[in-house]
């Protein structure tokens, strides 16, 4: 074990004789079971008493925290409010919700770094936090903190230490989550002198390592460019491919809704929507925009008389419309003054619609 430690958290630890010092709740745990040589891999699938595979990975019931803050005039603020959803095993679900929203608190009661103010939540089926999910989850912060004077290599590799690998088979795995996330030709570089995507991707590769059973990411798109970031999606296809759930927050609503099976979506600390992405969306088409070319004023006139939408654009005309009977209705009094439909296209909810209807 080296001399200097950095966590994933960023605190530094020292080692003095036998004895692991390691300022954080969580690594003092976690250390103490590495110097006894009891830490187990996270390629054991979480099981129930009885030995099944468990289904539901997380589970939060009500989960709560209020902050006080001010020196003299002390003031709470509930930053959860009673948070309820699940995670089911071999899904990507991102959590999504506007800043100040609670996303990174909830992150935070889940894995341990802050104490509830109240409900409960369950990883792995025991009561979180707990030791035994932190062996099966790969972690990364929303602003990952990394010794500076580490390499991206050593830190990787720090990480797999502490989760119980070692030797050749942990320079090797160290080696190919470094290159799988695109930072392996500077893995000798301290981190310092990498750029905020490269930081990014060093820290990802740090929660691969161990090959958990699943990932909890908080806004691991930050910092990245559209290249890196199609890059970090196809990472994150192939490790739910191989078996692993993923949970993560994010702004990009593109990118969760080409991803998610699931979204839970939070409002001022409080979930306002939580389900099937698809079935959230919807597949009912809402309205349908109508392309006309060729239409004359009359034609014009007669639809924004019977209350339809018309937009004029250059050669064309463009007309929403809500039903059937008025897809019908609208393209009988086009063909009756022989105009021309260009296009009938379908329209249906988009995540963003739904995220600015919800969440805003």
């Amino acid at each position: 074990m080296p001399s200097r430690w950095l966590s994933s958290l960023g605190r530094f630890s020292i080692e003095t004789g036998s004895k692991v010092t390691v300022f954080s709740p969580f690594l003092d745990s976690l250390a103490t079971r590495l110097m006894n040589g009891k830490v187990q891999s996270h390629k054991t699938m979480g099981t129930n008493s009885a030995g099944a595979e468990i289904d539901t990975l997380i589970e939060v019931r009500g989960l709560r925290k209020s902050f006080t803050t001010g020196l003299l005039k002390r003031t709470r603020v509930d930053a959860v409010k009673g948070v309820s959803f699940k995670v089911k095993r071999g899904e990507i679900v991102g959590f999504l919700g506007p800043n100040g929203s609670g996303k990174t608190t909830t992150l935070k009661m889940l894995i341990g770094l802050i104490a509830p103010s109240g409900g409960e939540a369950f990883m792995f089926g025991k009561p979180a936090p707990s030791l035994y999910a932190r062996r099966r989850i790969g972690f990364l912060p929303e602003n990952p903190y990394v010794y500076p004077y580490l390499t991206a290599r050593e830190f990787v590799e720090m990480n797999g230490r502490l989760s119980g690998m070692r030797g050749a088979s942990l320079r090797k795995r160290a080696a190919a989550v470094l290159d799988k996330t695109g930072v392996l030709y500077a893995a000798d570089r301290q981190v310092r002198r990498l750029s905020k995507g490269m930081l990014q991707r060093a820290a990802l590769a740090a929660a691969l390592v161990a090959e958990p059973e699943m990932l909890v990411l908080d806004e691991p798109m930050s910092g990245l460019d559209p290249v890196g970031r199609k890059e970090v999606r196809d990472i994150l296809f192939a490790e739910r491919d191989a078996g692993r759930t993923i949970f993560f927050s994010t702004h990009i609503l593109n990118d969760v809704e080409a991803m998610c099976d699931h979204v839970t979506i939070l409002r001022q600390g409080e979930v306002v929507e939580s389900g099937p992405i698809r079935q959230l969306l919807k597949s009912d088409v809402v309205r349908t925009a109508i392309t006309v070319a060729g239409a004359s004023d009359v034609l014009v006139a007669a639809l924004e008389e019977d209350g339809y939408t018309v937009q004029r654009r250059p050669d064309v005309v463009l007309v929403e419309v809500e039903g059937k009977d008025a897809v019908r209705s609208v393209l009988a009094k086009v063909i009756e003054t022989d105009a021309e439909v260009v296009e009938l296209a379908p329209q249906r909810t988009t995540l963003e619609e739904l995220f600015m209807r919800k969440a805003l």
